[in-house]
């Protein structure tokens, strides 16, 4: 009998911390702050959440060679139910953005969706797949964007896309482990990523986005230096994860650097959150 459990885990629950921060940041950038904003970062988790069902339904026969314990090789939760769910959650997301943010933000979750199943389907195991992953993120910054001025939101999803890329990059190294020069790639994205964040118009260095910017290059940074000492597929998933919990510090730089300072610190108060959630369901 499949339980809450067993659903926590195959949706990576505690990964959704990472999603909201992107709407806020977007909103944030845009001037579209307003009650209608936590609704839409919750259609953005909804998608999210989408997104991981799909994608252990797509990589459910690799899963059975290589992570035997997840949720449908193990038996835990059917084929059908999770492709089920995820078409559900899809539904519930892009149905909620509509409801509440309408034709603007339907206009983004739409294709927001199509591509979070374009990536699980057809792209992650492709060159483009990276790419992909990160117009999900992007697109993900623009949808809390959508009721405000979307193109001063533009700076903003590029930086989160670069990050989802470096995050990416590596995550296609998890089983069988990388070289050490792709975590040199991806440390070297991290820390233009991380500059980007902390500069403020007209092109100074703000405190407290520097601050947060410094607290994700860090704990990221960090992580990927260990993959390029020891290479591992262990230490690539751990640079995996602390990519994934430690977004919220860099959206909440972001959120910072557009003038929502306390806004900010409190997205960013999801990343250790996020870190201790991930020792009891994996995020990668």
């Amino acid at each position: 009998m499949t339980t809450l459990a067993d659903l926590a885990e195959l949706v990576r629950a505690p990964a959704a911390l990472s999603v909201p921060g992107d709407v806020i940041a977007g909103a944030a950038a845009a001037g579209a702050l307003s009650p209608r904003t936590p609704a839409l970062a919750g259609a953005s988790v909804l998608l999210y959440w989408a997104g991981m069902a799909a994608n252990d339904w797509a990589d459910r026969r690799l899963d059975a060679e290589e992570r035997p314990e997840r949720p449908i090789p193990s038996g835990r939760v059917s084929p059908a139910a999770a492709v089920g769910l995820a078409a559900g959650l899809t539904a519930a997301g892009v149905g909620l953005a509509a409801a509440v943010g309408g034709r603007r933000a339907a206009a983004l979750a739409v294709p927001l969706a199509a591509t979070i199943w374009g990536y699980d389907l057809l792209a992650k195991n492709t060159a483009a797949g990276p790419a992909v992953m990160a117009a999900c993120r992007g697109l993900d910054v623009l949808l809390g964007a959508s009721g405000g001025r979307m193109i001063r939101a533009l700076p903003a999803a590029a930086t989160v896309a670069a990050h989802t890329w470096t995050v990416t990059e590596l995550s296609r190294r998890e089983v069988t482990g990388a070289d050490a020069t792709l975590p040199m790639r991806t440390l070297a994205g991290t820390a233009l990523v991380a500059v980007s964040a902390a500069v403020a118009a007209p092109r100074r260095i703000a405190v407290l986005p520097a601050v947060l910017a410094g607290w994700y290059a860090a704990r990221y940074g960090a992580a990927q230096a260990e993959v390029v000492r020891d290479p591992s597929a262990g230490r690539v998933r751990a640079a995996v994860g602390a990519g994934i919990t430690g977004l919220p510090a860099l959206q909440g730089a972001l959120t910072a650097r557009a003038g929502a300072g306390l806004l900010g610190v409190a997205v960013a108060a999801a990343a250790p959150l996020g870190r201790r959630l991930a020792r009891k369901v994996s995020p990668t």
